[in-house]
């Protein structure tokens, strides 16, 4: 588990990026600029949950260590320690991989 400065706020999850394989087929590399960003991830921390109307905290449906797939628009990209992570919330993540 990674020791990260960033404690999430609300439903938001903190997820790092799994990137994928480089593949090279007939001596073409793809430049980053040109590769699409991966969708899975890795939960790093989680916020303290999303408030109901009730008052009442929803507790979340992800755990740290999952790996999950997210949607590739959403979420804010942050850079801590030379590390990328994105801030996503609880909604934007699609399903977890098993």
């Amino acid at each position: 588990m990674a020791n990260v400065k960033i404690k999430p706020i609300g439903d938001r999850v903190l997820v790092q990026h799994i990137e994928e394989k480089e593949q090279v087929r007939g001596g073409i590399i793809i430049p980053d600029s040109a590769k699409e960003k991966p969708q899975e991830a890795k939960v790093i921390a989680l916020g303290t949950g999303k408030k109901g109307e009730d008052g009442k905290v929803t507790p979340f449906e992800v755990k740290v260590g999952d790996r999950v797939l997210i949607s590739k628009y959403g979420g804010t990209e942050v850079k801590l320690d030379e590390k990328k992570y994105t801030l996503v919330r609880e909604d934007d993540i699609l399903g977890v991989i098993e």
